[in-house]
């Protein structure tokens, strides 16, 4: 592998997604639809590509990092269906395709939701790629991730922002507060990608680390900045979603709290400061650089 060749090929992640969910012993035909319905859905596979990059960094196999990959999709794919569920944000499309709830039914989609989730951890827990203290590590990483402390936690504070606004954060506060609240939902799972990719390799020096999580902090903002402006500015042909929803819902986003220039300034700053701690990561850091690019520049 040259410094600038990226380790994720998009057919082959694509042709592992399905070799797991085919793994996945379901007692009921339908579930199964349903899981592969939202699983195998077009998608940017942004995450999947952080895992490769950063394990590029450490000399990872493509071999350790397909199956951390494929279960951070698999936890992305069950947050994306339960987010979309009618208690909470209640959205009809997703990834340009009709929601698993509409498509299916509620109930189908809460548990494809929760197989998915389990899926991701028998996943890893299984792989023969990864040694036990990788895998063991790993897990940790993904369930901190998605649990109380990263995804849930950040969706508990939306609900409680757009549900009981008594108890939100003083305006000048607002921003701290939303910054928080995404730190949880969307960051945390992109902080673990990072992190947990530069632990599928076979020496992880402490030095990396301490220079990736702060970058991988400041890609998850700049990803939901990102979302926020598009939110605010495209449609639903071009997002694949239905734009504008949190607006409408009263819900704090980035633009709506600074305002579409003050935003995209902020964006700016974050993309020079991921830019410049990337720079000190050497020529091994080409893919990821190219990823966070594709985070910050993407158009839907």
């Amino acid at each position: 592998m040259t410094a600038t060749t990226s380790l994720f090929d998009p057919a082959r992640f694509e042709a592992a997604l399905e070799d797991a969910l085919t793994a996945s012993a379901s007692l009921s035909p339908r579930l199964f639809a349903a899981m592969r319905h939202a699983l195998l859905a077009p998608g940017k596979r942004l995450r999947p590509q952080l895992v490769f990059a950063a394990g590029a960094l450490s000399q990872a196999p493509v071999e350790a990092l397909t199956p951390f990959a494929v279960a951070v999709e698999l936890i992305h794919t069950y947050s994306l269906i339960h987010d979309d569920l009618p208690a909470m944000d209640d959205d009809a499309l997703r990834r340009g395709r009709p929601t698993v709830h509409v498509a299916f039914d509620e109930a189908t989609a809460i548990l494809a939701g929760d197989a998915l989730q389990a899926l991701a951890f028998e996943t890893l827990a299984i792989t023969p790629e990864l040694t036990l203290e990788q895998r063991m590590r790993l897990v940790g990483l993904l369930a901190h991730a998605a649990g109380a402390g990263g995804m849930v936690g950040g969706q508990a504070l939306d609900i409680e922002a757009e549900r009981f606004p008594s108890t939100a954060a003083p305006e000048s506060d607002a921003l701290t507060a939303l910054e928080q609240l995404h730190r949880g939902k969307t960051g945390a799972l992109i902080e673990a990608a990072v992190i947990g990719g530069a632990l599928c390799g076979p020496k992880v020096k402490r030095t990396l680390l301490e220079t990736l999580a702060p970058l991988a902090a400041q890609l998850g903002l700049a990803f939901q900045i990102v979302d926020d402006l598009l939110d605010a500015t495209s449609d639903a042909a071009t997002l694949g979603k239905t734009p504008g929803k949190d607006a409408r819902q009263g819900k704090q986003t980035f633009v709506t709290l600074l305002g579409e220039r003050v935003a995209r300034e902020r964006l700016r700053t974050l993309q020079r400061q991921i830019d410049a701690a990337i720079a000190t990561l050497g020529r091994d850091a080409a893919p990821l650089a190219t990823v966070a690019r594709q985070v910050i520049e993407r158009d839907r």
